[in-house]
């Protein structure tokens, strides 16, 4: 299991909470059974959300365009302060393991968005 803190870029006309430059905190475990490690990775992630008292939404069913995830399968969260911009996580199980990466500024915004409710 390791973490990094990567700077990132994408291709994309910046809005409120997404930039073209942004942040992103990961987490990625690597296995032979990519179900544990699945469950695992989330279970580190809601820990982590829970202790900063963020109020969010996991959703464990996502279909997700990339195709390194196993069936396409994925998880996300979203954070509803945030409006349109609401995901704060994305992640999944792959061939040889599961991950997350988490948008640092997203996350940072979402917790003073709540705290100012």
């Amino acid at each position: 299991m390791f973490f990094y803190v990567a700077r990132c870029y994408r291709y994309e006309r910046p809005q409120a909470g997404r930039y073209r430059e942004f942040t992103q905190l990961g987490l990625e475990i690597l296995s032979s059974t990519p179900a544990q490690a699945l469950q695992r990775s989330q279970a580190i992630c809601t820990g982590f959300l829970d202790l900063l008292g963020l109020e969010y939404e996991l959703n464990l069913a996502v279909k997700r365009g990339l195709s390194y995830y196993l069936e396409g399968n994925g998880f996300e969260v979203r954070c509803p302060v945030l409006g349109a911009q609401q995901q704060v996580v994305g992640g999944g199980a792959y061939r040889e393991g599961a991950g997350f990466g988490i948008g640092l500024e997203r996350l940072v915004l979402a917790s003073e968005m709540a705290r100012s409710l």
